[in-house]
């Protein structure tokens, strides 16, 4: 069975492009660079699995960031946090050290904004281009080349990458400067937290009451409570299903970067700040990898 399901792709000239971190978002997400004809040199911890990427999709791995960046017209990476990231950059065998004067950098982890930053202004001195560039939409999204992804960058630098970034993609936009694109996520994982917890409450408080949630959820659905969150996770919810989707651990990774630019910008997000307390308690209720729908099994 494929890694990705099959997509159509905008023609665009080939380019020769690098992606670091073959996790469940990047492994797929390189996948669709490979389909859609680019050249692809990945980089991933484990050598294991960029063999595996391979054998599927072509193109090459490297043993480090620097090789696999070198040559390269767009690096991309999607790994796991502000720490990761430096990781595969940084040093004598990052990234930034194996990449030619005016090419660009790609980040699709969800990181903090300040990294973004930081990163940025190292890749000026080194007559680099940097746009952050995290996504929404899941493995799923990744999947089936349909994320809707957020970048923060030069509109001119943007627009030169913009188509391909694009065959991994449904929407992608610039919504400012570097650093935008990881607020904008930040406002994306608020949202969801908000709508998960208030979903919750609602199937249980209907549960509660002797009704037919499903069908309730059906009804509604089609009303002003629709939401991708009913659409997707709501019958899972009732089914008390939930391993599979975005992991709890990853949801509160997100949020702690909210709390900590929330404490710099000087935003109130007190309900944000609750629900973060409510994924700590589905954690330790073992939830860890589970689904952030199980927010549920708090009320249960």
């Amino acid at each position: 069975m494929s890694s990705i399901n099959a997509r159509s792709y905008e023609a665009s000239a080939p380019r020769k492009v690098a992606f670091l971190g073959l996790g469940v978002m990047g492994l797929p997400m390189a996948g669709h660079l490979a389909r859609a004809g680019h050249d692809v040199t990945v980089y991933n911890r484990s050598a294991q699995k960029a063999q595996a990427w391979i054998s599927e999709f072509g193109g090459r791995s490297a043993p480090t960031p620097r090789e696999a960046a070198q040559g390269a017209e767009i690096v991309f990476s999607c790994v796991g946090n502000d720490e990761d990231l430096r990781s595969v950059v940084l040093g004598a065998d990052g990234a930034f050290a194996g990449m030619k004067a005016g090419a660009t950098y790609v980040d699709h982890t969800t990181a903090s904004a300040s990294v973004a930053r930081e990163l940025h202004e190292i890749t000026k001195q080194k007559s680099l281009k940097f746009i952050d560039a995290p996504v929404s939409g899941g493995q799923a999204g990744a999947v089936n080349g349909m994320l809707t992804v957020m970048c923060g960058g030069d509109a001119v630098e943007f627009a030169a990458v913009s188509d391909v970034i694009a065959v991994m993609a449904r929407a992608v936009t610039l919504v400012g400067p570097v650093g935008a694109g990881q607020l904008a996520k930040m406002v994306n994982q608020i949202c969801i937290a908000g709508l998960v917890q208030g979903l919750s409450e609602g199937i249980a408080f209907g549960q509660a009451a002797g009704l037919d949630m499903k069908q309730v959820l059906n009804v509604i659905n089609k009303g002003a409570a629709q939401s991708w969150q009913m659409e997707n996770r709501g019958e899972t919810m009732v089914d008390d299903k939930f391993d599979f989707g975005f992991a709890v651990d990853w949801m509160r990774k997100d949020l702690s970067l909210v709390m900590d630019e929330s404490r710099r910008n000087g935003a109130r997000v007190p309900v944000t700040a609750l629900v973060d307390q409510f994924y700590a308690d589905v954690q330790k209720m073992g939830g860890s990898r589970w689904d952030t729908s199980s927010l549920i099994k708090r009320l249960k």
